[in-house]
């Protein structure tokens, strides 16, 4: 069998005319000669009936003390709904469908409710309905454990049901679809010029993922590559290819994809910066310092540390916390609120003289300061205010020529 794996969101199944063009795709697939596995997410967003978040306000509205073993098997219910719907509508066509939970399509997990990982996947159901002709609609998001209690993925979580299952298939490809076309070079909402990239390595597209793109989880893209499945991330919403993702690509006669020297631009909004000095005669002021944050689970990112001090980043909603422990030890931190990180990323950069000078023109031209940096192989990072944000992302995204 020629095996295709096609994931659809949640915005793929929240109206009518969407649900529609899911069903065209998979028909389309079908008549192309591919055995058809479909994940769906739940339908919609938080607001939307039967969305995952939806259900979870239904919690914090009702007492909010449901542990966590409980809590996933509430927050499964939503991708069962979507895949009864999809089965419905599919049957109705004349189309043989059957619906799986993760657990009925062989996912197993850890034990680790709520952001659980998958152990191992026993095809043998799915490959059974797939050779009796049938569209094999899975929930994503979803697994069991060995003693059969449901479990969930974490965010993104369909995605990594995608991918996982398009390699225990071994799938010749994974559509991720989406309400946009593909991968882009930026944000379009904020850049207007911001373009469809036709393939990306896996290496670009995870650390886009990583650094606050939207589209594709980073774990997914992982588990792809480990895998060596093509994906293609496209939208519901049209026919086109979308994005290739992937080490070798048929367009390039097999060769290697290159990573671009910038391929495109991602951001993260909603960070506080947090300064603390060092205090003279205490010799442990970094190790207190993130000591206390690990301690109360307080996620700590773009972090520089000096003889004389530390500086550091959390989100904006961990700000007051941090800031009140770190007073608790006897420092006296200064804190910049409402920032956002910036992340310029191509896996071509590395060695290439010139990047950080183009990042600070671009911004220096625009009157924005730079609150700090950093960088690796692949990414440079810098932060800035948030009100600078929307400048600061055209700005890299002009200079470095990403529009063309």
């Amino acid at each position: 069998m020629r095996i295709l794996v096609q994931k659809f969101g949640g915005t793929s199944l929240s109206t009518e005319q969407a649900r529609e063009r899911v069903i065209h795709h998979i028909e389309r697939e079908r008549n192309s000669g591919y055995a058809v596995v479909v994940v769906v997410s739940a339908m919609g967003r938080k607001g939307d009936p039967y969305a995952t978040d939806t259900l979870l306000s239904f919690v914090r509205d009702n007492g909010g003390a449901l542990p966590a073993r409980e809590k996933d098997l509430l927050m499964a219910c939503g991708e069962m709904i979507s895949a009864a719907a999809m089965c419905s509508l599919l049957q109705s066509r004349g189309i043989p469908s059957v619906a799986l939970t993760g657990g009925g399509a062989g996912i197993i997990t850890d034990e680790q409710f709520g952001s659980a990982r998958i152990k191992s996947i026993r095809t043998d159901r799915l490959l059974h309905e797939l050779q009796n002709g049938k569209v094999v609609i899975v929930t994503g998001f979803q697994g069991v454990t060995s003693d059969g209690d449901i479990t969930t993925l974490g965010r993104g979580g369909s995605d990594t049901s995608a991918t996982a299952l398009g390699a225990a298939l071994q799938a010749e490809i994974v559509d991720i679809y989406t309400d946009v076309d593909g991968i882009l070079t930026a944000d379009p909402r904020i850049v207007s010029e911001a373009r469809p990239l036709e393939v990306v390595s896996y290496a670009e597209v995870g650390n886009m993922a990583r650094q606050g793109a939207k589209v594709i989880h980073p774990r997914a893209v992982e588990i792809a590559q480990q895998s060596r499945i093509p994906v293609r991330v496209r939208s519901t919403f049209s026919d086109e290819p979308g994005t290739l993702v992937t080490d070798a690509s048929a367009a390039s006669g097999g060769q290697a994809v290159k990573d671009k020297f910038v391929t495109g631009i991602a951001h993260v909004t909603g960070v506080t910066q947090i300064s603390v000095q060092a205090i003279e005669g205490r010799n442990d002021m970094q190790l207190q310092v993130f000591q206390t944050m690990a301690k109360h689970h307080i996620s700590v990112d773009f972090i520089n540390v000096t003889p004389s001090g530390a500086v550091y980043t959390v989100f904006d909603e961990d700000a007051d916390h941090a800031l009140a422990l770190l007073s608790e030890c006897g420092f006296s931190p200064a804190a910049v609120r409402s920032c956002a990180k910036i992340s310029v990323i191509g896996g071509g950069m590395n060695g290439q003289p010139g990047v950080m000078a183009r990042i600070v023109e671009a911004l220096t031209e625009q009157g924005i300061m730079i609150m700090q940096s950093a960088d690796s192989n692949t990414t440079i990072w810098v932060l800035v205010q948030e009100a600078d944000m929307a400048k600061a992302l055209r700005a890299l995204h002009a200079k470095f020529d990403l529009h063309r």
